[in-house]
């Protein structure tokens, strides 16, 4: 399933608060940030990742690699920061960025 523009921009309005929560350091994509960004993608949907690599070739090839091990997609890259989405129609509400965003949205 592919993300519809303005489905991408209103991810982009929610992502542009978040702070990353998961970091992948200049080793890569080891075993336990692939762990780690598949537990913030459950729990959170809607997550920021900061890719501490300086080479933007590698940083795009991260990119790739954490959509295909991961099922998720990207919404945005900024820089060092990529923004991606995985739906998880058990998220939390609690947790989940996008169920908590509508509802900050709605009190307004």
């Amino acid at each position: 399933m592919s993300l519809s523009l303005a489905q991408k921009k209103a991810m982009r309005s929610i992502g542009h608060h978040l702070h990353p929560v998961v970091t992948v350091a200049e080793n890569g994509l080891t075993e336990n940030v692939i762990a780690e960004l598949e537990r913030a993608l459950a729990d959170h949907e809607l997550i920021k990742v900061k890719l501490a690599q300086s080479e933007r070739e590698t940083r795009q090839q991260l990119i790739d690699t954490i959509t295909q091990q991961t099922q998720a997609e990207v919404v945005q890259t900024i820089g060092k920061i990529a923004l991606f989405y995985r739906r998880n129609p058990n998220a939390n509400p609690k947790l989940s960025n996008l169920v908590r965003a509508s509802e900050h949205h709605g009190r307004h």
